[in-house]
């Protein structure tokens, strides 16, 4: 098997089965779960960048920035996706979680029209209507919007999209990103541990998993990171979808949660409008590959 594909690959797979690690802190408040992935992930991170020698590099990009909010904002971002996340995943929820994640590359989709100027061909417009309509569909049988799923999809396109036009890569984004979440959380960390309401040290089982909460976010990235610069971007776009797909059979299959016509539904849409994308935009660039230039502009 290629490198980048097996990388690739393990990646999603690694990020797919985090629902099953993070039902094992079941009884941890999920405040103090995220508190502690953020805090020990950035301690991965600050390990690696500084066996790498890049604090200097990272520093002199900060202060070069003329637009140090999209350097900072994407901190709160990805805390509030962490959070949404966990909280989902002990909660019940995990189905939804999925959901989210199948929606969020076409989220991305409509912020790169909306916000980069970028442009869709019709059958991809039609593909993100389809996806709207699973959405609004799900929302009107169901009785309620699918706020945990929406939430989820629309956090990770804005950050994805703040990251975009960062200047920083992505062990650099998410050290800066988790070094500023780590304020807050050492205040609130430090807290739990003088009024002995926090569950770390409680338990040696309890705390190596809190610990691992940040290597087992930090290290699937840096996988991640080595198998797409391997392989085709259109290849990458097509396996992230076995990360919300494993999410959804383990929230259906493992975990028992119930998968009514409300959200049956949606997820056809979903799935229907993803099919729909992904095969367009594969007929599209082989096409493009035989075609002359000015025929595809």
């Amino acid at each position: 098997m290629n490198k980048g594909i097996a990388y690739t690959l393990s990646a999603y797979i690694f990020w797919g089965i985090h629902p099953i690690y993070w039902k094992l802190l079941v009884g941890v408040p999920s405040v103090e779960i995220v508190a502690h992935r953020v805090f020990w992930s950035f301690v991965f991170f600050a390990i690696l960048i500084s066996n790498r020698g890049g604090w200097r590099e990272l520093s002199g990009k900060i202060t070069a920035s003329g637009n140090k909010q999209i350097l900072f904002f994407p901190a709160i971002l990805i805390g509030a996706n962490w959070f949404a996340y966990v909280w989902a995943v002990n909660a019940g929820f995990i189905v939804e979680t999925s959901l989210g994640y199948f929606i969020s590359p076409l989220i991305s989709v409509f912020i790169g029209v909306f916000f980069l100027n970028e442009k869709l061909r019709f059958v991809q417009w039609i593909a993100v209507i389809i996806a709207g309509a699973g959405v609004c569909a799900a929302a009107f049988m169901y009785g309620q919007v699918p706020w945990i799923s929406l939430f989820l999809a629309a956090t990770w396109g804005i950050y994805g999209l703040m990251r975009k036009k960062s200047p920083l890569n992505a062990v650099e984004g998410l050290t800066l990103e988790t070094m500023i979440l780590s304020v807050p959380v050492l205040i609130y960390l430090l807290f739990l541990f003088k009024t002995g309401a926090g569950s770390f040290m409680t338990g040696t089982g309890v705390s190596l998993l809190l610990i691992g909460g940040g290597i087992t976010s930090a290290l699937p990235l840096l996988i991640f990171i080595a198998g797409t610069r391997r392989i085709n971007l259109s290849l990458v776009g097509v396996m992230q979808y076995i990360y919300p797909t494993m999410l959804f059979l383990i929230g259906v299959y493992i975990y028992k949660e119930p998968l009514n016509n409300a959200k049956m539904t949606g997820f056809i849409f979903i799935w229907f409008a993803l099919i729909l994308y992904s095969v367009e935009g594969a007929l599209f660039a082989a096409r493009k590959r035989f075609m002359p230039r000015s025929a595809v502009e």
